[in-house]
Order: C-alpha cells, then sequence, then structure tokens
C-alpha cells in the first residue's frame, strides 16, 4: 500500500503491454485475425500510455483496431482505421488519462452517435450518463445536461457533438470536469479550458460524422475471472425511429388487450430520445425524460421496481438541488434554512419532482405492472419498453386507467 494516499492517484504506472495485439478467431482452416496497435499521446516530450487501470496500481493499456476484420454469419465487425475514442487527440493533458476517462468518453459518444442533427450534451460518469440533453444550441444544451444532476456531473466526462464556443466554454469551467470532448474548439477556448490545469481536453474530428457508426457493430469481450471470455457482438438498438415503434397490444388467456391512446408526435421524440440513451446505461434500468433532457436516470438495479423508484427519488431530489442553486447558489444538502427548504420541498412536490408529462423508459419489460406504476402515480404520459411479458396486459391496464400511451419496442437493451 502507497505510504502517500495522494500519491497514487498521480502515478502513472509502468505497464508491461507489449505494443501489438493480436485476436485470432479459427475454424479450421479459416483464420480471421483482428490487430491492434497500442495507443500513447505524446506528453511533456516523452510517450505515454494509459495512467492506470480502473484503480490506481492497476496496469492498463489502450489499443486501436489497424488491420483485420471478422465475418461471422451476415454480421461484420467494424472495419479498422475508424476512430473515435481509441485514437483521441490530446490538446490539454491535464492529469495523465486513465482506463476511466476513456470509457467515460467512449460511452458518451456511443448515445451521442444518435443525435446528430441537434446540438447534443452527453455527461459520463463511471460509465453512466448524469444528464444527457438536445437543444437549439450547444451551450443551452450543456446547461440543460449539466443541471439535469450537477451533483454527479461534479468531476464528469464532457462530450459535446459541436465545435465548443466560448459561451459553452465558460459555462464549463464554473465547476469541476475531468474530461471535455467534442469535435473541435473555436479561437479563445483553449485559453478558457487552460484556467483548468487538471482538466483534459480530447478533440475527435470524427464526431462531425459520428452517425457513420450508428448500426456498426464490434466484438465485445467479457472476461471471466477463470481467464474464460464471452465474445458476443455489441447492441444495435432496432427501434431509432417512429415507424419501429409497435402499438402495446397483446393476448392473456384468449383476450386481447391494447392500449386506449396513442402517443403525440412530442411524447414519440421523447421516447425516442430515451430509448437511445437508454442503449448507453448500465441494466436493469429505468430513466425518465422530459422535453429531451433526462429527468431521472436509474441504474444498474436487481429489480425492475426497485429501479423505478429510485429514478422518481432522484429526479424530486435533483429537481431540489436545482432549484436551491438556482435561486441561492448553493446545493440543497447545504441549505441550512429550514423555511427555504420547505418551500423548495413544496414546490418539488407540486411538480412531481418534475415527472408530471414525462416519458418513462425501461430497457427491459414489466413482469408486473407494480414498477410501471411508479411513473404513472407521478404523471408520465409515455411508455417505452419492449414488452414481451407474460403479464404485458398488466402493464397496458395501468396506462389505460392513467390515460397514458406506450409502445413496444421489440427489442432487449440490456448492458452489463
Amino acid at each position: 500500500m502507497a505510504e502517500d494516499l495522494k500519491q497514487m492517484y498521480r502515478t502513472i504506472v509502468t505497464d508491461h503491454f507489449p505494443p501489438v495485439m493480436e485476436i485470432s478467431f479459427v475454424n479450421g482452416a479459416d483464420r480471421q485475425t483482428l490487430v491492434y496497435e497500442r495507443a500513447s499521446w505524446e506528453i511533456a516530450g516523452k510517450r505515454k500510455g494509459l495512467r492506470y487501470g480502473e484503480n490506481p496500481g492497476q496496469e492498463a493499456a489502450l489499443y486501436r483496431l489497424v488491420n483485420g476484420n471478422l465475418v461471422l454469419g451476415d454480421t461484420r465487425s467494424i472495419l479498422p482505421g475508424r476512430y473515435l475514442a481509441s485514437d483521441v487527440e490530446l490538446l490539454q493533458s491535464g492529469k495523465h488519462p486513465g482506463k476511466t476517462n476513456v470509457t467515460d468518453a467512449d460511452n458518451a459518444l456511443n448515445i451521442l452517435r444518435y443525435f446528430t442533427d441537434r446540438p447534443t450534451a452527453v455527461i459520463v460518469k463511471h460509465n453512466n450518463p448524469c444528464g444527457v440533453a438536445r437543444a437549439e444550441s450547444l451551450l443551452d444544451a450543456y446547461e440543460k445536461a449539466n443541471m439535469a444532476d450537477r451533483i454527479a456531473a461534479f468531476g464528469g466526462c464532457i462530450a459535446l457533438n459541436r465545435p465548443i464556443d466560448r459561451a459553452t466554454a465558460e459555462a464549463i469551467v464554473r465547476q469541476y470536469a475531468e474530461v471535455v470532448v467534442a469535435p473541435e474548439f473555436e479561437d479563445g477556448v483553449m485559453a478558457i479550458f487552460e484556467k483548468k490545469k487538471n482538466l483534459r481536453v480530447m478533440r475527435i474530428r470524427n464526431i462531425e460524422r459520428l452517425q457513420d457508426w450508428v448500426g456498426e457493430r464490434v466484438v465485445d469481450f467479457k472476461s471471466l475471472i477463470d481467464g474464460g471470455i464471452v465474445a458476443q457482438w455489441s447492441f444495435v438498438p432496432e427501434a431509432r425511429s417512429p415507424e419501429k415503434l409497435m402499438p402495446a397490444v397483446c393476448t392473456y388467456k384468449g383476450r386481447e388487450y391494447r392500449v386506449n391512446r396513442q402517443p403525440t408526435a412530442k411524447e414519440i421524440d421523447d421516447m425516442l430520445f430515451g430509448w437511445l440513451v437508454e442503449s448507453g446505461i448500465t441494466s436493469n434500468s429505468v430513466i425518465y425524460v422530459k422535453d429531451q433532457v433526462t429527468v431521472g436516470i436509474g441504474t444498474g438495479e436487481q429489480d425492475r421496481v426497485g429501479v423505478a423508484e429510485i429514478a422518481r427519488d432522484k429526479a424530486y431530489r435533483k429537481l431540489a438541488d436545482r432549484y436551491c442553486f438556482e435561486a441561492w447558489g448553493i446545493a440543497y444538502n447545504d441549505m441550512k434554512d429550514e423555511d427555504k427548504r420547505r418551500e423548495i420541498d413544496a414546490r418539488v412536490r407540486r411538480e412531481n419532482g418534475g415527472l408530471t408529462g414525462a416519458a418513462m423508459v425501461s430497457d427491459a419489460f414489466f413482469p408486473f405492472r407494480d414498477g410501471i406504476d411508479v411513473g404513472l402515480r407521478e404523471g408520465v404520459t409515455a411508455v417505452i419498453q419492449p414488452g414481451g411479458s407474460e403479464n404485458d396486459y398488466q402493464s397496458i391496464e395501468a396506462c389505460n386507467e392513467y390515460g397514458a400511451a406506450m409502445v413496444f419496442t421489440g427489442q432487449r437493451s440490456f448492458k452489463h
């Protein structure tokens, strides 16, 4: 154990990973090999790889795909040389990047690739989004994403799909961020970022054509503790447009159940937005979105009703913090004035934590209606989920009782 506990976070670990890695898939005489080259950056006159892995002291290396391709059945892997997070341009290194910085940036781009038509901001922490927002300007998108969960965004990775302008840069440096990723930086922006010496500024020019990565697949490896590996193709959400959504209909014991109300155009926009954000969230997950902004994000829970409640509770807490910060400039948890706290609490309760009129998004079906009831009781008006439960009829009955719309995607969106 290090004697200086703070020093271990600053230490760049010497790793022993080789400069080239090959992974071959062999079937008799047929061999398909993916060739990877170790990535590093020129920092202070030296070539350096990752600072460390997920924890200080863990050796780690970043590799980019430079050659080979893989075809299994009708599925083909992404061709080499089309780099995003594996080949970032470090304009400002700050503290040397580690594994988490790169994987946070990668998952931010995983979400961002579906939202190329409007300025969009994704803020990721521990490989899950804290806030995602789309707006007419980059500054507006960033501020909405940040205020969706200002506390969680502290120290996060901010990914933007437009060149960063000075107004957005000034907003970013008002709080602490670890990483900023964008396709370009307008004149004067880097001078603003230089005020934050530990900020890592990454330029990835391919963000300008990020939509080209939609539908692409890579081999996703999951390592087991005995050295074994599970290899799977990466997930591709098929429901990316309104015509891919299915009306919520099912049959139970010979009776057809059908949701009574069809979603409005605005509800469809929010449901698709939430469904595609959902593809970048650890399962089990339930999220709430409204007006193209995440309102409450529940991640990585073992039961669906529990994660629906966590997302609801977070929506209440984050809205209270936002109102407190906007009115008094301090976090809700630091507010000592009981009258002001009661005033904020009452406002948040009146607004149901911002959930009234929101869309509820679930990465898997609801096994019973208790999960979907959590959102409906708060005034959610639209629900999107895969469908396919034996008890889908319960969810349909619940929506009809509340006058809510619901659609099925026909596809689960687990991410572990």
